[in-house]
């Protein structure tokens, strides 16, 4: 039974009702869900499964199940039991979450910053990193740090919309990364609106607008073969 994702429709939301519908050595499944599933590069997260009765599952990552639509919640080892038809409330870790979320955002604007083709991106709790095809060519730290910051300030308001496949498929620009390819099959794609500044098709959860991210820099840039340069961002104050 494919997760009702609300995560899709409010990154904000920290914790819902839900019912288990399954469990097994894979991990835990719900009706619906707030626990954003690791995919696109970003983590999956983790929280706290809770029931009535007292008991606490400590989730320790979230994963995409073998089925389509299905979202598996990993629970630590040797923690209470739950079973099918247990209601829980389930709640993320919301400080790592919302890193994640800043983080992810600021990943937008980099892809913006740089013209070259995206080969591959990874978030963690305090960095992201984004490689870029340039051919050889190079990346200006500072300047990159600076262009960042301003599009930061500029408090530019983000938004989500959905198209169908086939309207995804007739554009392909709105795809630029080339190793990661945004969720679809099921008819329809979100894409992140940065107003102004980038639009492309993504299934991650983002801020509401840049200001939000804080003062970001350019921790280091890379060297990854021949062509590509991996830009390595973090928060300025860390």
């Amino acid at each position: 039974m494919p997760t009702e994702l609300l995560f899709r429709d409010d990154a904000y939301l920290r914790t819902c009702e839900a019912t288990v519908t399954a469990v097994d050595a894979a991990g835990i499944r719900l009706d619906r869900t707030v626990f954003y599933f690791n995919s696109g590069g970003q983590p999956g997260d983790a929280g706290t499964l809770r029931t009535a009765d007292g008991r606490i599952v400590s989730i320790v990552d979230t994963v995409k199940g073998a089925e389509p639509g299905e979202v598996l919640h990993v629970p630590a080892p040797d923690g209470p039991a739950l079973a099918p038809g247990d209601r829980v409330n389930a709640e993320i870790d919301w400080t790592r979450r919302h890193r994640h979320m800043r983080l992810h955002t600021c990943m937008h604007l980099l892809c913006a910053s740089v013209a070259a083709p995206v080969t591959g991106g990874q978030i963690h709790e305090d960095r992201a990193r984004l490689d870029f095809n340039l051919q050889g060519g190079t990346i200006d730290k500072d300047a990159v740090t600076a262009r960042l910051n301003a599009l930061v300030a500029a408090a530019h308001p983000t938004r989500t919309r959905w198209i169908t496949d086939d309207e995804l498929a007739a554009s392909p620009d709105l795809v630029k990364t080339m190793s990661v390819k945004p969720p679809s099959g099921a008819g329809r794609v979100r894409l992140l609106d940065i107003d102004g500044v980038d639009l492309q098709a993504c299934g991650g959860t983002h801020v509401a607008n840049t200001a939000e991210i804080g003062a970001v820099r350019v921790i280091e840039v890379l060297s990854k073969g021949r062509q590509n340069r991996r830009v390595i961002i973090g928060f300025a104050d860390e």
